[in-house]
């Protein structure tokens, strides 16, 4: 839209520019049409157009939208889905005239209304006669405009008595039979209408009884805009009715008790409680009012013409609630603060160096939560007028006399022609590099010098004067070009701190980068203490601005900035004080004490609530009291004292009192009730009081101090006391005292004096008798007077004497402890009725004390009831408790000491003094070291201590280690050399983990290398479980700790190493064994050949496998593999003659499975020594099997470890106990043929890795008739799988000598082989056994030759499985 504007003439004037309509929130409603108003004045043509979301509309490809005639946006359609919301967003109308500049808008938000639906629906509901009652209808926050209630069709006329809640509920108060009927809430204004379920509601008459007081709706923090109207609920129902007070009652209350306030001020915010009072209920509901206030101009910014190289500023003031984010556009555009265009007295913008492009309209935009403003200035830049008359010519010689940091001092002299008097000097200046110049003008005609200030360190600068007379500047001087001297300079003061208050518990700071500073800012260090404090607090801050939570509240704190650059701290800035937000007391007032004067009036005193709990300017207290100890009206008294006479009141009547503390904010937590009676009758002041039961005294140097008892006759009143005093006579002073009075110090006095003193009682009727006394002073050699306790003076007189008639002290003193901070003390009084009802007047006094540290000083407390309720004390601590009781002018002595330990508490603080040590020796193993938590609060059990390579990781990645009991320091072992550990610890009891310390870092030392190897026979064939991830030995399996792939280069060293090693260990071994044999022997063994041959005749060859060979790295054994699926590792002796048949024809029960690996180690744990790990060879899958030696086999491998990893021992064989034979007879065990049949076991390799490996197998044939028994594994039927089962060896059963048949089985891996039973002689007698190892040389070549030949061939196929 285009609007026309007439040219003026003359000095081109300012142009009217301005919104006259500007777009306002608006809510718009899908599928119908939505309209954002603006309108732009001026004289000139004015192109408007629209942005939505910071970015303009293209309102030529969007058909929906279009721009009319006044500038206003029409949108035809509203569109809006779940998933699709385009024309929701923040709009802004801009202005633009060609060729001079352009506005913008405030901002308006487009908000969409969602689809029309219920949350939820209606209930029925009955309501008694004259009671309230609320139908909810729950929808969401926008639709709540759109809601309206019907009533049997009909629409319901809302009321001071049926209102409708923000929420969209509706409430009935005052119900009567014309509100019953079928109400549903309706949608309407957003397409078709849509109502809920109908609800019934139902009025019945009044029965009479009691209903429990119940809150249907309470008042809820609220936040609305000035000028705007504001309903705070409170909806309550009970019979009898219940009656509902507001703290802040000048405004209307609606609806049976909700409260409307009409065109909120800023005076309005503040918190409000809805209170009532029911026969047997009290309720009352807080909430708080928060009032907005939209920006408002104080300083507009005002349209300004200037010159070039001029320094400017547009003013903006503006205010608003809560505090405001300011920003200053040009022609359309953000300006950036820079050099020359700053943000200066929290608001203005200041522009330096004028350049004539910097004409345009400036634009001020004000924003909070409550609303946007913008105010707009138009800059001209003025040329330089045209006048007749020479001018001066080029100022002469001008240098720079001085050159700082930041500042130079430029002199000149006289122009050769000044044409005139009277000349005045301009110098214009500028950064080398850029076109903006700015002027600084001398201070005074004539004046041929001027310092320029602010400038940056290590710049050069360019400088020129101009002389100017009445007719104009003349020329310039030859420009100049000067560069600042350098420095090492820090950060200048960072820029316009602000510092503002947001709540009652923080505040906002935010500056500027500082303008100097050679070099970036690293960090800017933030310094804040509280007023009155001396020390001062700091933390580092990395931004422009930070937000500082945890402050008291209403409380003064003083802040500064300080900039860090890489050459350390920079100027700070000034301090900025602020004190936060007031609120409500936190606390109510203290040691409320009630006092019955005579039997119409009670004196109620009290302390303020404690420091650090009022929480802003005390505006007063709130007492209410009420007659009787039940729910009754109560009278509310405001008063700004600490005490307050309530008279009037009824004679022997019990009244019960609290007290408030009120602030600006509010009114505070109450204290308890506190009840008092009232006498039957008044205390007798018909005539004087009688004399003071007695009068003691306490000479000092240069006073005395006095205290006395009360008259004996306690019925007749007494107002005071009187106490005259004097060298001599005690009449040259008189001092008169409150009638609570008991100790009093006569002060001023002359040492070694005698002073008579008098005391008497008054009242009304005039003085009593007095007592006397007489004391004279110390002498002035004596020590200075000491400081006197006067409660203690009080308690412990100097002259004690007793009271005629005392108070008989309480008695059952019993501590109670709640919790670990809160002990409640209870007593009995002897002196009241059986009941312990208190009808007088009488208060209690409680202390309280610890004996840790021994100088603890006691703390009391007052109260009128016959408990107490101790807060505030410490976690795991014995506290003592005596009662007092005062009644009038009477006190009784402390009670018997009660005693009560507070609970355990966690650890408040974490361990200290946390060091980490290196053990000495052990690279590996480190030593670390605390001391126990200052503050315990309880015994320690233990303390768990995290480490952690990574210091950043999250603490359920940290290493654990706990430590059990109190215990110190503790070793961690297993650590990475030349790696950073940080540990942590955190003390525990019996209520919980405490705090952690803080990381200690520990880099473990350098370690040599290693130079034993731990070697094993390796094979992974298809089917097999593989190597761990991390290879053998690895430490990834421990949490926290990072593996190398160091493990895997050592796994190949290793195969190739045994292969090697293993080559010569056999030959060795074959060499020293075959000696032993003899000929005998060699045909026991071709015996044993034969017999084998038959086996393998009897069965088919696939059945047949071939014996496992075990190799141990430190000795061969070979062993019976005895294995049974029963938990007793008893096998069942089956007898088979030498041409048995299959064996897998064999009953079932005949027939026993294998035991798998887990028996070596369960063993090997038991016995606490590593597993032997069995690597059968063999070249067809195969199931793993272990059989470990003896107990005496353990032992002496454990001790041969250390020597020789490779050394080979003695094979040892191991017989297997055997259940009765079967009906078949065995052989005959003298038969010789027999000993080559004994069963052929296993060769075990004990490896030191896990037992989870499965190692390769192979074959080799047997060296020593007594050592190798050759028996062939028939492979079991498929009809009849065995069963396998884990079953350990017993030692003691392998190691006795069993005669008969045995039965042998050899394990494989991953494949089944079936027991064997073969024919086994007993064992030789001794006689047989000598003569076949004395020929133990007797072995011939031939036979060792082929014996070499042989092994030579296995060596060869080992090759070969180990390098494949």
């Amino acid at each position: 839209a285009f609007f026309s504007l007439s040219s003026g003439s003359g000095i081109r004037g300012f142009t009217p520019f301005r919104f006259s309509v500007e777009p306002v929130d608006t809510l718009a409603v899908r599928g119908l049409p939505a309209v954002l108003n603006c309108s732009a004045a001026s004289n000139a043509l004015v192109r408007v157009e629209w942005k939505k979301d910071g970015t303009f509309l293209n309102l030529v490809a969007d058909d929906r939208k279009r721009q009319l005639a006044d500038g206003s946006l029409l949108i035809s359609t509203v569109v809006h889905s779940k998933h699709n919301k385009p024309d929701e967003g923040v709009y802004q109308c801009v202005a633009t005239i060609d060729n001079l500049g352009t506005i913008s808008s405030r901002t308006a938000r487009l908000t969409v209304a969602g689809l029309p639906r219920f949350l939820s629906q209606p209930e029925g509901v009955s309501v008694r006669m004259g009671g309230t009652e609320m139908l909810s209808c729950e929808v969401t926050e926008e639709l709540v405009p759109f809601t309206r209630w019907e009533r049997d069709g009909r629409p319901v006329e809302l009321d001071g008595r049926v209102i409708q809640l923000p929420s969209g509920a509706l409430v009935i108060s005052n119900a009567s039979q014309s509100d019953a009927g079928l109400y549903r809430c309706t949608i309407d204004g957003l397409g078709p209408a849509k109502s809920t379920e109908e609800a019934e509601l139902q009025v019945s008459a009044d029965s009479g009884v009691e209903e429990k007081l119940e809150t249907l709706q309470g008042p809820a923090a609220v936040a609305k805009v000035v000028g705007e109207s504001v309903l705070l609920p409170c909806v309550m129902k009970g019979y009898p009715v219940p009656v509902i007070r507001w703290t802040r009652e000048r405004f209307a209350v609606i609806g049976g008790g909700s409260l409307q306030i009409v065109n909120l001020t800023e005076e309005d915010a503040g918190i409000y409680a809805c209170q009532t009072d029911s026969d047997n209920m009290t309720s009352e509901i807080q909430a708080e009012l928060t009032v907005h206030v939209p920006p408002r101009f104080l300083t507009r910014p005002s349209n300004t013409y200037a010159q070039e190289s001029m320094d400017i500023i547009f003013e903006c003031d503006v205010t608003g609630s809560p505090p405001l984010t300011v920003k200053w556009m040009k022609d359309g555009d953000t300006v950036i603060p820079s050099d020359y265009f700053r943000i200066v007295k929290q608001h203005n913008l200041q522009v330096l160096g004028l350049v004539k492009s910097d004409e345009g309209f400036y634009q001020c935009l004000a924003e909070n939560e409550a609303g946007n403003v913008q105010a707009s200035a138009q800059l001209i830049i003025l040329d330089l007028a045209e006048r007749n008359g020479p001018t001066p010519s080029a100022p002469r010689d001008v240098v720079a006399s001085l050159v700082s940091t930041r500042f130079i001092k430029l002199t000149w002299r006289l122009p050769a022609e000044p044409h005139g008097e009277n000349i005045s000097y301009s110098v214009f200046y500028s950064l080398e590099g850029t076109n903006r110049e700015r002027v600084e003008n001398t201070s005074g005609p004539g004046e041929m010098q001027v310092t320029i200030q602010n400038l940056a360190p290590d710049t050069k600068y360019t400088f020129r004067v101009v002389a100017s007379n009445a007719n104009g500047p003349g020329e310039s001087s030859t420009p100049l070009t000067v560069a600042t001297q350098l420095e090492v300079q820090v950060p200048g003061p960072a820029p316009n701190l602000q510092v503002v208050s947001v709540s009652t518990a923080s505040v906002t700071l935010s500056w500027e980068r500082p303008s100097t500073g050679n070099g970036e800012i690293q960090t800017y260090r933030l310094f804040y203490s509280e007023k009155g404090q001396d020390s001062e607090q700091d933390m580092e801050v990395t931004g422009l601005s930070y937000t500082m939570t945890g402050l008291k509240k209403f409380t003064e704190y003083s802040f500064r900035v300080v900039a860090y650059n890489k050459h350390g701290p920079g100027v700070s800035t000034e301090d900025v004080v602020v004190r936060t937000l007031s609120d409500v007391p936190s606390a109510p007032p203290q040691n409320l004490t009630l006092e019955v004067l005579n039997s119409t009036s009670i004196m109620v005193r009290w302390q303020p609530p404690p420091p650090g709990t009022l929480n802003g300017e005390l505006t007063g207290y709130k007492l209410r009291y009420r007659k009787g100890l039940r729910r009754a009206d109560a009278i509310e008294i405001s008063t700004t004292q600490l005490f307050q006479l309530i008279d009037g009141l009824e004679k022997g009547k019990v009244y019960t009192v609290r007290v408030s503390a009120s602030t600006v904010n509010g009114t505070g937590p109450t204290t308890e009730w506190i009840a008092a009676e009232t006498f039957e009758n008044d205390l007798d002041e018909s005539q004087v009081p009688g004399v003071p039961s007695s009068l003691h005294v306490r000479p000092l140097v240069n006073r005395i101090v006095v205290s006395w008892t009360p008259p004996e006759n306690q019925d007749i009143l007494v107002r005071g006391y009187k106490i005259g005093y004097g060298i001599g006579s005690p009449h040259a002073h008189t001092v008169t005292l409150d009638y609570k009075q008991r100790f009093y110090s006569i002060d001023d006095l002359d040492p070694s004096s005698h002073y008579v003193i008098t005391l008497k009682a008054f009242n009304n009727m005039g003085e009593g008798i007095p007592i006397y006394n007489s004391a004279t002073t110390r002498p002035q050699s004596d020590p200075i007077d000491p400081d006197i306790d006067f409660y203690e003076l009080f308690n412990n007189p100097y002259t004690p004497a007793p009271d005629p008639t005392p108070m008989l002290p309480p008695v059952g003193v019993q501590a109670t402890v709640l919790s670990q901070d809160t002990v409640k003390v209870s007593w009995a009084d002897n002196s009241l009725a059986k009941n312990q009802k208190i009808t007088d007047s009488r208060y209690y006094t409680i202390r309280w004390k610890t004996n840790i540290p021994a100088n603890t000083k006691y703390k009391m407390a007052n109260t009128t009831s016959l408990f107490h309720t101790v807060t505030a004390l410490k976690p795991n601590t014995l506290y003592e408790f005596s009662v007092m009781v005062t009644k009038s002018r009477r006190s009784s002595t402390w009670s018997m000491t009660a005693h009560g330990t507070t609970f355990e508490s966690v650890p408040s603080s974490a361990p200290k003094d946390v060091t980490v040590i290196s053990k000495e020796g052990s690279p590996r193993i480190i030593n670390i070291n605390w001391q126990p938590p200052t503050e315990a609060n309880g015994k320690i059990t233990g303390y768990i201590i995290y480490y952690s390579t990574d210091v950043n990781a999250e603490v359920h990645d940290w290493v654990v280690e706990p430590v059990v009991g109190n215990r110190l320091t503790h070793q961690i072992q297993g650590l990475t050399l030349d790696t950073t550990y940080y540990f942590k610890i955190q003390a525990r009891n019996s209520k919980g983990m405490g705090p952690m310390s803080d990381a200690v870092q520990f880099r473990t030392p350098k370690g040599k290398a290693s130079t034993l190897f731990r070697l094993a026979w390796l094979q992974v064939k298809p089917g097999h479980p593989t190597l761990p991830e991390h290879g053998i030995g690895s430490n990834m399996d421990k949490p926290g700790i990072t593996g190398s792939q160091e493990n895997h280069i050592l796994v190949i060293v290793v195969i190739v190493s045994v292969g090697v090693f293993t080559i010569i260990a056999v030959v060795v071994g074959a060499v020293l064994c075959t000696r032993r044999s003899n000929s005998h022997q060699k045909k026991k063994r071709a015996a044993c050949k034969s017999s084998t041959g038959s086996h393998k005749y009897k069965s088919s060859s696939k059945d047949l496998k071939p014996p496992d060979l075990w190799i141990h790295h430190e000795r061969l054994e070979l062993k019976p593999m005895d294995k049974s699926p029963d938990p007793n590792p008893v096998m069942t002796e089956t007898p088979i003659p030498r041409t048995a048949p299959d064996p897998a024809a064999e009953p079932s029960h005949q027939r026993r499975g294998l035991e798998g690996e887990e028996s070596v180690s369960t063993l090997a744990g038991r016995r606490g020594v590593r597993p032997k790990v069995m690597m059968p060879f063999d070249s067809q899958p195969s199931q793993p099997t272990a059989h470990p030696c003896g107990a005496d086999d353990t032992e002496e491998h454990t001790q041969h470890t250390s020597e020789s990893p490779f050394r080979f021992l003695c094979m040892c064989v191991e017989s297997v106990r055997s259940q009765p034979p079967a009906p078949e007879p065995p052989v005959a065990p003298s038969q010789p043929s027999t000993t080559a049949e004994l069963q052929k076991t296993e060769v075990l390799i004990k490896e030191e890795e896990p037992p989870s490996i499965n190692p390769p197998t192979a074959h080799v044939r047997p060296t020593h008739p007594l050592k190798s028994f050759a028996v062939p594994a028939i492979t079991v039927s498929a009809h009849n799988p065995p069963t396998y089962e884990t079953a350990l060896p017993s030692t003691p059963l392998l190691a006795q000598p069993v005669p008969g048949v045995k039965m042998a089985s050899i394990g494989t891996l991953n494949r089944v082989r079936a027991p064997m039973a073969v024919t086994v002689p007993s064992a030789p007698d001794q006689s047989e056994t000598s003569k076949m190892l004395e020929v133990v040389s007797t072995y011939e070549t031939d036979e060792l030759s082929e014996e070499m030949a042989h092994l030579e061939g296995l060596m060869k196929d080992l090759n070969a499985i180990t390098t494949g």
